[in-house]
């Protein structure tokens, strides 16, 4: 089954069960999920998320406690501009200059309340957390398809802010555990830590991509993205 058919068939799944919560429908996103605010309390007790003091995470709807208790535990949330379409490809949240972590872990108030930042001047991320349409035990990640995720992982490791020990994290519901054989590309970033509202499933690091492949990236795919222009200047 190609990866496509594993997102429909677990948009699916999300839909037809109820578990699928805001926003509807859970299909061609990354999908919200009833328990989401379990599997943050979850990841939370990882020694991983403990030691963390900066966290790059996804911007959507179901890793949104994620964020809020990342803020209250003083941490500091990096997230990616939408498509990251300037050059300040990313957003800082800082917890010492926020009130309303409820407001500032909204995708609107996030931009209201953050700070928009290059790589050059980001910290080195310790954990990172991702959403996922699908998750395989071994760590396989299936995301919403667009490849922004893996692309993002491989700019902050061409800058230097993350590597093979840098631990990577997904918070899905039950029904996105599959045992299916999903082939793994060389720039797809697999996940150390899946956890789910009832149990942590996974707990083990894996050998990260190396960073960006530029063979792999088309002339329109650099032209859109600022951070890439800059990044292939400097080589």
């Amino acid at each position: 089954m190609d990866k496509q058919a594993l997102r429909e068939r677990i948009w699916d799944k999300l839909d037809e069960s109820g578990t699928a919560r805001f926003p509807f429908p859970p299909h061609g996103r990354i999908p919200n999920f009833d328990g989401a605010a379990d599997a943050a309390e979850r990841l939370a007790q990882n020694t991983a998320w403990q030691e963390a003091s900066t966290i790059k995470s996804n911007p959507d709807s179901p890793q949104r406690p994620v964020r809020k208790r990342a803020l209250a535990a003083g941490k500091t949330v990096y997230m990616a501009v939408p498509r990251l379409r300037d050059e300040a490809c990313f957003l800082r949240l800082d917890p010492d200059s926020i009130d309303d972590y409820d407001h500032a872990t909204t995708i609107n108030g996030s931009f209201e309340v953050g700070e928009q930042v290059t790589p050059e001047a980001m910290e080195t991320i310790d954990l990172i957390v991702s959403g996922s349409v699908a998750i395989t035990e071994s760590g396989g990640r299936i995301g919403k398809g667009e490849g922004y995720s893996d692309l993002e992982f491989a700019i902050l490791r061409e800058c230097g802010l993350v590597d093979d020990e840098t631990t990577t994290a997904t918070t899905v519901h039950e029904i996105q555990l599959i045992d299916d054989e999903v082939p793994e590309a060389p720039h797809d970033v697999p996940i150390d830590l899946v956890v789910t509202p009832q149990q942590t499933v996974r707990d083990e690091r894996r050998e990260k991509p190396s960073g960006l492949r530029w063979t792999n990236l088309s002339e329109e795919r650099i032209d859109e993205i600022p951070i890439l222009q800059h990044l292939m200047d400097e080589q």
